[in-house]
């Protein structure tokens, strides 16, 4: 009856069916169950379809909107007669003709006897694309359990009033946690409209959650992230790499790292002039561990460069900690595990020898630090410098070569410099900033380091942001 497949939207589809339905896999789906989940589906569009814009169940209607803007139940002309739309909807699953024209599914290959086109598809061109049908063709052919799937897709993916969003994972257990987290959150969303939401988690919350509790082993996920209306129809697309769920446990194991995950989720917490809190620290650092397609994504490792460079915040308990974090997410993510201490030892020789005052050098050493030809240029006045002052330089130039050459990626070897370079000054005791002195700020720290790591802040995560 149902097959979960590669398509990204039917296969967030087929395990919302099989959610709804109480069944452990998609393939386990019968005809009975897709009747049981059409129902659902139907009664909730309809619903949806006739509320008034101030009723909690217009939010899923916006949601419907936004993935089939042309359908019968979110035309703008569409009738308000809840009986008329019922049977309008009950049409498009009906099941497949065993002796008319057949056709292979678009989607799974199943026999079909029904083609559908850009008003019942999300994401098969809009209103603004030319027809991509052959000539005298009126849609593609789409088999009942993949029309059921396709309609159960909101259910099984983050929305929102404008864009949806669906995981593709190796580890079908996590995907299914994914659907059964936002089943249950559509289920609130109808009862209590958008505004009846907590506002505190996300997608790659939900995401990195689940894959922390799939243990250690390798599996790498991708989040589809889309709006499908008439204005501008766009497709983002983000990735975690196959070791992340080694690194999470590796961070959940480990109280220093799993001090620095806290630390680095409670310093990325953001709140309004109001006090209201506009970014939750949890998720905000589940999102970095997501690399965008198109590059345009935050860092982890940036992250605790810029938060390393506050120098008056941290403790040397704290410093250790962010910068053991950056260092095992560089081995455990990329597989990379660069030694840095001979030229970390000798920037933090020349700041605490150098010409001027420590805090001056670093300055200076800030300004290069993530520039591989201007870092190139300070190693080589730091050894001269040192050696003219009669101080040893154990290091020679081949050897720096890792941090200062232009190629892919190398950015990272000079994030992590930096966090060696200030963790080896901190602990020679050169004052380059004050240690934070402020009781109250410390006592919250020390509360959020304590917890576990992805645990819940001060709301229910359960269902998160509409």
């Amino acid at each position: 009856m149902l097959t979960a497949t590669g398509h990204p939207l039917q296969r967030a589809g087929a395990w919302a069916v099989a959610v709804m339905a109480g069944r452990s896999e998609p393939e386990l789906v019968t005809a009975a169950d897709l009747d049981g989940v059409v129902e659902a589906v139907v009664a909730d569009a309809v619903a949806a379809a006739v509320a008034g814009k101030d009723a909690a169940r217009y939010a899923w209607w916006k949601v419907l909107y936004a993935l089939y803007p042309n359908s019968k139940v979110t035309h703008a002309k569409r009738p308000k007669d809840a009986a008329v739309l019922t049977a309008g909807m009950t049409e498009l699953f009906v099941p497949d003709d065993a002796e008319g024209e057949r056709w292979p599914c678009a989607l799974c290959g199943a026999v079909a006897s029904v083609v559908w086109a850009k008003s019942t598809l999300p994401m098969f061109d809009t209103n603004k694309a030319l027809n991509t049908l052959p000539p005298g063709v009126s849609g593609w052919p789409v088999c009942r359990g993949c029309r059921v799937a396709m309609w159960a897709l909101p259910y099984g993916a983050w929305v929102t009033a404008g864009s949806a969003t669906v995981l593709s994972c190796v580890q079908r257990q996590a995907e299914r946690e994914f659907a059964e987290h936002n089943v249950q959150r559509a289920k609130r969303m109808m009862h209590a409209g958008a505004s009846g939401m907590a506002a505190d988690a996300s997608p790659e919350l939900v995401v990195v959650r689940a894959l922390r509790a799939l243990g250690p082993g390798l599996a790498a996920t991708t989040l589809w992230s889309f709006k499908n209306d008439n204005q501008e129809p766009w497709v983002r697309v983000t990735r975690t790499r196959r070791a992340v769920p080694v690194f999470l446990a590796s961070v959940s194991g480990n109280a220093p790292l799993r001090r620095g995950w806290q630390l680095l989720a409670h310093h990325l917490k953001r709140e309004d002039a109001d006090g209201q809190v506009t970014a939750y620290g949890a998720a905000e650092a589940a999102r970095l561990l997501f690399e965008a397609e198109d590059g345009r994504s935050r860092s982890l490792l940036r992250q605790v460069y810029e938060l390393l460079w506050e120098t008056e915040r941290w403790t040397a308990e704290d410093r250790a900690a962010l910068t053991r974090l950056a260092f095992v997410y560089e081995k455990e993510v990329h597989g990379v595990e660069p030694d840095l201490s001979k030229v970390a030892t000798l920037i933090a020789d020349w700041i605490e020898h150098g010409s001027s005052s420590p805090r001056g050098q670093l300055a200076e050493y800030r300004k290069a630090a993530l520039n591989g030809y201007r870092l190139g240029e300070l190693l080589l006045e730091a050894s001269f410098r040192l050696k003219l002052d009669g101080r040893p330089v154990a290091i020679v130039p081949e050897e720096w070569r890792l941090v200062v050459q232009q190629r892919s990626r190398a950015w990272e070897q000079r994030v992590l410099l930096a966090a060696e370079v200030l963790r080896l000054l901190q602990d020679r005791g050169v004052e380059v900033g004050k240690q934070p002195d402020d009781p109250a700020e410390r006592e919250l720290t020390e509360q959020r380091v304590q917890q576990p790591i992805l645990a819940p802040e001060d709301h229910d995560f359960h269902f998160g942001a509409a």
